[in-house]
């Protein structure tokens, strides 16, 4: 009978690592493969992605355009839909979508009047659309800002 204690890889289906400069013997002793001088025998040499031989790379040529603001504040949505699947006059914070699964740890959550609500429910988030709110508070509900 198999066990994990007696388990043991199929003929042929591992090889030894093969071991560079260690000797004449080897086949692979002194330069190791290397051949001899020249940059891909240094150490810590090796072409970097989008190396061209020299010739201005790709990545160069190409016009760049645009501009990323690296301090923008991305938000989670968060759909009146979802909402809806909450209990009634329940409180619904950040830490308790996070817990539904709905977003992500740490994000900053803003709801959208996506879908419909039809419970009443208090809603703490830190941004909500004005067509949210107003869907929110027709149904019952009520909204409280938290700071992001």
């Amino acid at each position: 009978m198999i066990t994990l204690s007696n388990l043991s890889p199929q003929d042929g289906s591992t090889k030894q690592k093969k071991r560079v400069g260690r000797g004449p013997g080897s086949g692979h002793g002194k330069t190791a493969g290397r051949g001899h001088k020249g940059f891909k025998a240094r150490s810590g040499s090796g072409i970097k992605p989008g190396f061209e031989g020299g010739q201005m790379p790709l990545y160069r040529r190409l016009p760049k355009r645009g501009f990323t603001n690296v301090h923008a504040k991305l938000c989670e949505i968060v759909s009146l839909s979802q909402l809806d699947k909450f209990e009634a006059n329940s409180e619904i914070d950040s830490a308790k979508l996070v817990e539904a699964g709905i977003v992500s740890k740490g994000s900053i959550v803003k709801v959208l009047a996506n879908g419909e609500i039809t419970k009443a429910v208090i809603v703490k988030v830190e941004k909500v659309s004005s067509q949210a709110k107003a869907q929110i508070e027709n149904a019952g509900g009520k909204v409280i800002f938290e700071e992001a």
